[in-house]
Parts: structure tokens; sequence; C-alpha cells
């Protein structure tokens, strides 16, 4: 967390997808909608609750958050930059 917002490890701000569903296991952003928003790699740490993962349908494994899938945003350059937030109407930062 940095400043009320959820940050991936190297503190840049992570976004949920609307046309993700909660707790479905997948993600809707693919292809080039996956290179603008990258996902959010999880790794293999062990996750509690209210994180939890997904895996893509390239076998990578995703980092969620209440159920939904999280990603960056490629026009977001420096921690702290929200530049993603409402994108489309579709994109949100995570807040607490």
């Amino acid at each position: 967390k940095a400043g009320g917002m959820r940050v991936d490890s190297g503190g840049m701000t992570v976004y949920t997808y609307d046309k993700d569903t909660a707790n479905s296991g997948k993600s809707a952003c693919m292809d080039q909608c996956a290179k603008n928003w990258p996902p959010v790699k999880a790794g293999d740490a062990k996750v509690e609750a209210p994180y939890s993962t997904i895996t893509r349908d390239d076998g990578s494994k995703q980092l969620a958050y209440n159920g939904k899938p999280l990603y960056t945003f490629v026009k977001d350059k420096k921690a702290g930059d929200k530049a993603g937030d409402k994108v489309g109407g579709v994109w949100h930062a995570v807040s607490d």
C-alpha cells in the first residue's frame, strides 16, 4: 500500500478491470490488452486473503485482490502514477 492505493512490488499502482468477474479464476484482458495492462505476476509465494492467484491462458500466475485479477498500466512511469484510473470507465486503481 502507498497513500491508500494498492501497489505492486515495484510501487506501481495496480488496477482492476470491470470485464473481469470476481472469483472466476480468469482474466478478460488478453493479447493487446495485456500489453497495455500488464498482469501483476504472482510468482510462487503463498498469498493470503484478500489476495489470491489465477492461472492465465498462457499458464502464468496472476495476482488477484478480492477475487479480481490485478494489472499495472504502461503509461504509469513512476511509483505513485495513476494514469490508468477510470480509463474507458472500466479500469480502476485499487484503494482501501
